[in-house]
């Protein structure tokens, strides 16, 4: 626990285990990129006291990103320390990140927006669920995260991609290899145009501009927004403070009300320690799987089942969307080297008129190595040495290789869960989650016409290039997960309310990720930011 010992902090030494107490007006529990935008959106709109309190500790700063590119391009090294809790996982869970900054230390940094359609599935196709809230609710804070984490973009077509405003970037320059495959995918009469990226072109966010050196996973520069930057900010002008390794385990009620009253959590360095958090808000802003997952835990005589869990929605509608990709080879000179550092996007079929049956996903271009990279051997099995390994090269370098992916919208069951697992425990004994991702019934009958769908139109733009599909892939597991705490109108549908007030509790707030409805059919980290700052702002205005 980094936070230093202040006047408001008690110990109760009369009994054993030592208590710490910490209060607080607005205790943020997580320190992901949701919390710290949310975070910083409430110190703008009020001087309440504000204690975010983070499971794991720091992980690599900007300033050992260098070393740490090095060791990872040379010997494969996690350039990540203290990403993760040793114990602190579960089955089913795709990321497993805790640390100060979150998931976000370490993203790509793709920051594309959900359509319109995501919001209304029932009323504009007649499947799965509406929101609470429009695209039109969200747009406005679509745009204040851009400005707040710096992205680089262009506009898309109006009618695939409304905005209010342009980007704060202009959009990272287009190589060589991406002018060509631009050409090659809108002669099947798709636009495309630059993915978004919170990847500075300018100067003006205090970001070094990106050089597009192909290692986003570890940005040497610090080109690529991660939250640390956000929070280091706040931190030194004395608008948050932070605790680290310290675990909320539980959360507890007041004596004589639903309100909750403290959060109970152990200091890694110190566990004969329980640290009490006291405040008069609660933020829960742990993520897709820790959100629901300290809830189900947080039982008591009045909510057997977990806070927020009256009715039973607390783990329910685990959400997320897979994707179909393929390689296809093309009849085009590319340079011959691989820059996954920007893409090509379209959103013509995340927003289709009517449809026969229901196929919504995003379509992306990158240039690729596949069939490409230098080799040594030919053909007949032979040895390359010397100049033969370039001339090798550069003569499969006369075609050229690119791979296209869509995220594509499955509509989440109400038994896709997120339970507690009866057997795998940390080390203080909680159970961990389980994570059992199931489609709706509609979903489980569309899958198979979703992927001849995706599948035929990468054959089609392959054919209008005069190429051909060398292999396709299907995901295995669910990208961008979210659920677990609905938002909704009706608390027997839903955990939270479109701000994230929980509907049991009134100073109780779920942020982020969890609160999600549905998957879409794209990355979902500025959508859940987005949410966050709407939710931060009626926080913010309860003080």
């Amino acid at each position: 626990m980094t936070l230093g010992r202040t006047p408001d902090e008690h110990r109760d030494r009369g009994s054993r285990p030592v208590t710490v107490r910490i209060d607080s007006d607005i205790c943020i529990i997580g320190s992901g990129i949701t919390a710290i935008l949310a975070a910083e959106r409430i110190t703008e709109l009020t001087d309440a006291d504000i204690v975010m309190v983070e499971a794991g500790g720091r992980t690599t700063a900007v300033r050992d990103r260098i070393g740490k590119r090095r060791r990872f391009i040379d010997y494969g090294e996690n350039p990540w320390t203290r990403d993760h809790i040793r114990d602190q996982t579960g089955e089913g869970l795709f990321y497993r990140s805790m640390n100060v900054g979150g998931c976000a230390m370490h993203w790509d940094a793709a920051c594309p927006r959900f359509s319109p359609e995501d919001f209304r599935q029932r009323s504009t196709y007649d499947v799965g669920t509406d929101w609470p809230i429009g695209y039109d609710d969200l747009e406005p804070y679509y745009q204040d995260f851009e400005e707040r984490v710096g992205v680089a973009g262009e506009a898309g077509p109006p009618e695939y991609d409304p905005r209010s405003g342009p980007y704060p970037m202009p959009p990272l320059p287009l190589s060589y290899n991406l002018e060509i495959l631009k050409k090659w995918g809108e002669s099947a009469d798709i636009p495309f145009w630059t993915q978004p990226w919170a990847k500075a072109t300018t100067t003006e966010h205090d970001r070094a501009i990106c050089r597009r050196c192909d290692t986003c996973h570890i940005c040497p520069t610090g080109a690529k927004y991660t939250p640390d930057m956000t929070l280091d900010r706040l931190i030194a002008a004395g608008k948050v403070r932070l605790v680290t390794d310290t675990l909320v385990r539980r959360l507890e009620l007041h004596e004589n009300s639903d309100r909750v009253d403290y959060a109970v959590a152990v200091d890694s360095s110190a566990p004969d320690e329980v640290v009490e958090l006291r405040a008069r808000t609660f933020v829960l802003a742990a993520g897709y799987a820790w959100s629901p997952h300290l809830l189900l835990l947080s039982t008591s005589n009045r909510f057997p089942n977990g806070l927020a869990n009256r009715t039973g929605m607390v783990g329910t509608y685990m959400t997320g969307h897979p994707y179909a990709s393929a390689q296809i080879d093309l009849p085009f000179e590319s340079y011959p080297g691989m820059f996954s550092a920007n893409s090509l996007m379209s959103r013509m079929f995340a927003r289709p008129g009517p449809l026969e049956r229901y196929v919504r996903h995003d379509l992306r271009i990158w240039t690729s190595t596949a069939g490409r990279g230098p080799r040594p051997r030919d053909n007949d099995g032979s040895w390359l040495f010397g100049d033969a390994v370039m001339d090798d090269w550069q003569a499969r370098t006369q075609r050229s290789s690119a791979r296209v992916r869509g995220y594509y919208d499955v509509i989440p069951d109400r038994n896709s869960l997120l339970s507690l697992d009866p057997v795998r425990r940390n080390r203080w004994g909680d159970p961990m989650p389980k994570i059992e991702y199931r489609d709706a019934p509609e979903s489980v009958e569309l899958r198979a016409h979703t992927h001849d769908t995706m599948f035929g139109l990468f054959e089609r733009m392959a054919e209008v290039g005069g190429g051909s599909v060398m292999s396709t892939q299907l995901s295995t597991r669910m990208e961008h997960p979210g659920g677990g705490c609905r938002m909704g109108d009706d608390p027997a549908t839903s955990v939270a309310d479109s701000y994230g007030r929980t509907h049991d509790h009134e100073n109780l707030f779920v942020i982020g990720a969890s609160t999600m409805v549905s998957g879409g059919c794209a990355n979902g980290t500025p959508t859940f930011c987005a949410l966050s700052l709407r939710s931060a702002e009626v926080i913010g205005e309860e003080f």
